[in-house]
């Protein structure tokens, strides 16, 4: 991800400098070793962590997904490196740290406003929430736009769903969502990396959408800190900034909302975010991706491989000017 000037940042930085200069030793290393063993060694020692995660509490009756999208018959990314490899600004910008920065985290009491253009606003405590449909599992691709990505087996239900609950109006064409911020419990709310609170939204059909889902576990367990937890949006054909975490705010509205990374760097982050091999970002490819826990790259496939589903919903639009 970028810092809030995009053009006082150098390519170097596109992941944070620590884990950019942590990649110059690491290749530095690696061919000093000339083996792949040895790379293996070093990739482990760089992605380690100091600390064993927090198992999350288990969910009950989660339920096997629907038919929305084939099965994925690709290995799922190890619960820790989803655990550990994390994008979650309000607590560091270095992915390594955000799992110990978040891990006091509270989750509970924790509620959700869903309010703007619907008939039936209401705040809902987060465990009432949870119950308005029953979990599913639902293994998706993440593809994060700084090139790399995972499998992740989310527990959560359609974001539908809970739409259909608050009831929305007709002149409702977009979904505006905000994450928490509490500078007390998020540590990272005092720089200006971003303007916060953070704020995503999508085009009401592409919420609707039966791929769209509000996850709440990965692995059968309650989500931890770092990977936004009580409650997060996953949107697996969107880069994966798309999904904001720690949701305390859902609104529907008329127009385009703007949304934290746009804001940021407007050339850079469109409000659509789709995975699109064919529209580079500005200072890098977008044309392949590296699987985390894997070694060399993977063709990075046009909405992130969900295209039979959800194509139709960009029909007759020029994807590289609606970015």
């Amino acid at each position: 991800m970028l810092i809030k000037k995009p053009g006082d940042i150098k390519s170097s930085e596109i992941t944070g400098k620590e884990l950019y200069l942590k990649r110059r030793m690491f290749i530095r290393g690696a061919a000093l070793a000339g083996g792949a063993v040895a790379t293996g060694l070093v990739y482990r020692y760089f992605t380690s962590h100091g600390e064993e995660t927090q198992a999350g509490e288990k969910i009950a009756d989660v339920q096997a997904p629907p038919q929305t999208a084939p099965p994925l018959n690709e290995k799922n990314t190890s619960y820790e490196d989803i655990t550990h490899y994390n994008n979650f600004y309000e607590f560091s910008t270095d992915k390594l740290e955000v799992a110990s920065k978040a891990k006091r985290f509270v989750t509970r009491p924790w509620t959700v406003a869903v309010e703007g253009l619907v008939n039936k606003p209401r705040v809902f405590d987060i465990d009432d929430l949870l119950k308005i449909s029953p979990p599913e599992e639902r293994i998706y691709r993440h593809r994060c736009v700084e090139r790399w990505s995972m499998v992740i087996p989310w527990v959560g239900f359609p974001l539908a769903k809970l739409l259909d609950e608050v009831q929305p109006l007709s002149q409702a064409k977009y979904v505006a969502f905000e994450s928490l911020a509490d500078p007390k419990q998020m540590p990272n709310l005092s720089s200006d990396v971003l303007d916060w609170p953070y704020i995503e939204g999508l085009r009401l059909d592409e919420a609707m959408h039966p791929l769209t889902i509000l996850a709440s576990g990965l692995y059968g367990e309650t989500l931890p800190p770092q990977n936004g937890a009580p409650l997060r949006l996953v949107v697996p054909w969107k880069y994966g900034f798309k999904g904001l975490k720690s949701i305390v705010r859902i609104r529907l509205v008329e127009d385009e909302p703007p949304t934290a990374w746009n804001i940021a760097g407007p050339s850079e982050y469109g409000f659509y975010s789709n995975v699109n091999p064919n529209r580079d970002h500005p200072r890098w490819s977008q044309k392949a991706e590296r699987r985390i826990g894997e070694f060399g790259l993977r063709d990075t496939l046009m909405f992130n491989g969900y295209g039979d589903q959800v194509a139709q919903l960009y029909g007759g639009m020029d994807l590289k000017k609606y970015y």
